[in-house]
Order: C-alpha cells, then sequence, then structure tokens
C-alpha cells in the first residue's frame, strides 16, 4: 500500500483515479490545483508517490515536480497530461519524474507503475539495511557520501588493517568516535574489543586508575584489585577522545606505555605487557598546546603517526539530506518543508552533526506533520536571516555589475544548463537569455 497524492484541476479526473487506486488499497489524498499541493507538501509532505497533471495553472505539474523533490523524503512522481511531447518527457525525467502517462489511460496501466515504484522502494530499503549492518562492504556506518567524507573513507581503508597509531583531529560533533569505531572493525583487531574512554570526562584524580587499573588497597577505597583500559583492551583497541585534555603527569605514563608496550596498575610493582592498538582524537589545538608545554611533543610525535581530520558539516554540506533522512526514518520518515530545509541547508553548524540531530529531534517532536520553519529554533533561523542581508557599502555599487556577477555564478552552479539556473535567480528561462544578450555572456 502506498500514501498518494493525485493532482488535477479536473474534479472528474482526480475523483476516477482516487477511486481506482483505493480499489487497488492504495490511500489517496487529492489536490485540485498545483498550488493546493504546494500546500499539502507544507502541511503533510507528498507520501510515498505525487500523481500529476502537467497542464495547470498558475501553478504547473513541472513546478509541483521540482517542489515535491525538494522534500526529505522525496515522493517518487508520476506526470499525467494530454499534451505529450518528447522535449517535455526529457525535461521531466532529468527533473527526477519516475514516469510520463499520456490521458487518457487506464487505471490498470496506472496501478502497474505505482507497483513498479514500490517494488524499487523495497529493495532500496533492504539494500540500505543491509549496507547499516556491520557485516556490510564499507564496515563504517558512516554517512555522507561527499567529496570530503569520501577522503576520509580512503584514510580509513589505507590504515585499518596496520598497528599504527591514528589521531583523529576534527571539531566536536563531527564523528571522530565513529572514524575510530571504522578503524577497529575495518582492522586485523576487529574481533577483539574496543574500548573506548573520553579524557576530559574523567577527574585527573581517577584517569591513571582508569587507564592502568590499581591494585587492592592502593588508596582508599580500593578494596580489589581492577584491570585498566589498557588490559581490556589487550590484543584490541584503545580509543582515547579528547586526548588534550590529559594532565602532564597521565601524559608521561601513557608515553613510556606506548614506547614499552607495558604497563604498571596504581599501587602495583608489577610491569604487565598490553599489545592495544591506540587510537586518539582531539578537538584542541595540540601544536599550540605543546608550545604553551601543556602537552608533550614527545608524546604528539608518537600517536600522531597518521593523522585524519574529521570535516565541519559546513564544509559538506550536501550530505545534510542524507543525514536528515537517517535521523528521521526513526519518526516513522517524518518529513521536512521546503522552508525548513532551506534553513537547515543553509545554517553553519557550529556544533555540527550533533548539533543537526539535536535540532531535529526537537523539531520532530513538536512538529504536527512535515518539520517546518517554525518548528526550528530561533537562534538559527535568525542566524540565517542575518547571513541573508545584504549591505551597500559606502562607495556604493554598480548594479549592472552585480546582477552579472550573479548570472555568472548561477550558471557556474548549474553546469551551464539555463533552465536551472534561471530557476536558481528565480527568473523564467527567456528572462535569463535576454540578461546573458545584455551583459553580452556567452556560455
Amino acid at each position: 500500500m502506498a500514501n498518494i497524492l493525485v493532482v488535477d484541476n479536473e474534479e472528474r479526473m482526480c475523483k476516477i483515479i482516487k477511486a481506482g487506486l483505493e480499489m487497488e488499497g492504495h490511500r489517496v489524498d487529492v489536490a485540485y490545483s498545483g498550488q493546493q499541493a504546494l500546500d499539502y507538501f507544507n502541511m503533510q509532505g507528498a507520501g510515498d508517490i505525487v500523481i500529476t497533471d502537467l497542464k495547470m495553472t498558475p501553478v504547473d505539474g513541472m513546478q509541483v515536480l521540482m517542489e515535491a523533490k525538494k522534500l526529505i523524503p522525496a515522493p517518487e512522481v508520476i506526470l499525467i497530461t494530454a499534451f505529450a511531447s518528447q522535449q517535455t518527457a526529457v525535461e521531466a525525467m532529468r527533473l527526477g519524474a519516475y514516469d510520463y502517462l499520456i490521458k487518457p489511460f487506464e487505471i490498470d496501466e496506472l496501478a502497474l507503475r505505482i507497483s513498479r515504484i514500490l517494488d524499487q522502494k523495497r529493495l532500496e530499503a533492504e539494500y540500505r539495511q543491509l549496507k547499516s549492518r556491520p557485516e556490510s562492504i564499507s564496515g563504517y556506518n558512516m554517512i555522507g557520501r561527499s567529496q570530503r567524507m569520501r577522503e576520509v573513507y580512503q584514510l580509513i581503508e589505507k590504515v585499518a588493517d596496520t598497528d599504527a597509531s591514528v589521531l583523529i583531529r576534527g571539531e566536536s560533533g563531527t564523528g571522530k568516535e565513529l572514524v575510530a569505531e571504522a578503524l577497529h572493525n575495518q582492522g586485523q583487531r576487529r574481533n577483539q574489543r574496543f574500548v573506548a574512554l573520553n579524557c576530559a570526562a574523567v577527574p585527573e584524580n581517577l584517569l591513571e586508575s582508569e587507564l592502568f587499573g590499581y591494585e587492592k588497597g592502593a588508596f582508599t577505597g580500593a578494596t580489589q584489585q581492577k584491570q585498566g583500559l589498557f588490559e581490556m583492551a589487550h590484543l584490541g583497541t584503545l580509543f582515547l577522545d579528547e586526548i588534550g585534555d590529559l594532565p602532564p603527569g597521565t601524559q608521561a605514563k601513557l608515553l613510556r606505555t606506548l614506547q614499552n608496550k607495558e604497563i604498571i596498575r596504581v599501587g602495583g610493582t608489577e610491569k604487565i605487557k598490553v599489545d592495544a592498538r591506540l587510537i586518539a582524537a582531539t578537538n584542541r589545538d595540540l601544536e599550540a598546546l605543546i608550545e604553551s608545554g601543556e602537552f608533550r611533543s614527545d608524546l604528539f610525535y608518537r600517536i600522531n603517526i597518521f593523522p585524519i581530520s574529521t570535516p565541519p558539516l559546513r564544509e559538506h554540506r550536501e550530505d545534510i539530506p542524507e543525514l536528515m533522512q537517517y535521523f528521521l526514518s526513526r519518526y516513522d520518515n517524518k518529513g521536512v518543508a521546503p522552508d525548513a530545509r532551506k534553513i537547515l541547508m543553509e545554517y553553519d553548524w557550529p556544533g555540527n552533526i550533533r548539533e543537526l540531530f539535536n535540532v531535529l529531534e526537537r523539531a520532530a517532536i513538536i512538529a504536527e506533520g512535515m518539520i517546518k520553519a517554525t518548528d526550528l529554533p530561533i537562534e538559527i533561523k535568525t542566524d540565517v536571516q542575518k547571513n541573508d542581508l545584504f549591505t551597500i557599502p559606502d562607495e556604493g555599487i554598480i548594479l549592472d555589475e552585480v546582477e552579472k556577477k550573479f548570472i555568472y555564478e548561477a550558471l557556474r552552479k548549474a553546469n551551464g544548463n539555463k533552465t536551472k539556473a534561471a530557476e536558481l535567480l528565480g527568473i523564467t528561462r527567456r528572462r535569463l537569455y535576454s540578461l546573458m544578450e545584455r551583459f553580452s555572456i556567452d556560455i
């Protein structure tokens, strides 16, 4: 069964399609104009499939198609029309339409297209589920297909199957622990333990006993012997997050452990051999800490054998839609309206992926239906609006030069596609050609 929206300015056609598809077991809503469809998107999303007439005014089927494809998750769209042309069909497919039907058509023919869409969605869901398992091809359990994220994956592949120490650097919330887990899961120690410690979360007087363990009677309250994390990670991986927060005394003991591959428990004298691969992470400037004497340079060189940097979210915004879809899947695939999507795509995300997920969780709880701009925190909307402000310098501007620059930028962003460039500028294609001729732009 699919959730379907039928859009047609002919009420009779809407009712015929609705009745026929409901007999097939689908849930069907109708919109009697393109504008009604856009209003429906903003309130409820678009479900699984949109079936829309092409010739409507003032909002036609192409506009309905383009707005539907901006939703998260985006529905499949089937266009129907009595006025067909090969050029129109090609343009519709380029914009993301699943199929194209010529009026008049049989309901059975439309039902067959819907059946194919549902089969495709089922296979895609099974593939995503398979890919997310630990034994999948990637093994990363990480989201993102941007060039910046692919660079991270390539570095993981190069170093995962070695015992080299890795230092993961990046801002808070960029997924450093996920990178550490991927290194472990892809490496030769994958069948052993992955032990993690956030150095900033443990009081200084307890860090040594956490890392190296302690003997019975070593201090008040030590009523029995306790293994430290190095022993627990023997033959596996020890991940030390926020390693820049280690106090100087613990830094010295950590360096000695890495060099000699042995530890001495707090309050003990016996040397215990340990073989644990170290992966460290930090969001701090370790070089500056070395300059100020807060971090040992010899420890830095020991842990920084193979550095990996996790990019801030603002540097791979193209991954935001996939991140949103992944997170919102736990809320029965609750969608994001175009006005909210624009804000989420333009915000700088100083807290990175962690902040994005926190904002989405709050919005998903309070939203009724689609997540809309009104469901987002005021500080995010204010920040985006502030960045959108355009100021004129004291010396003034040359308006023609500004327009010319915007046209060049739109054409660059659209890879020379005039239709797409016109959409980015909010003008018609005819108007774009007129401006290009005026400014002698030949692309």
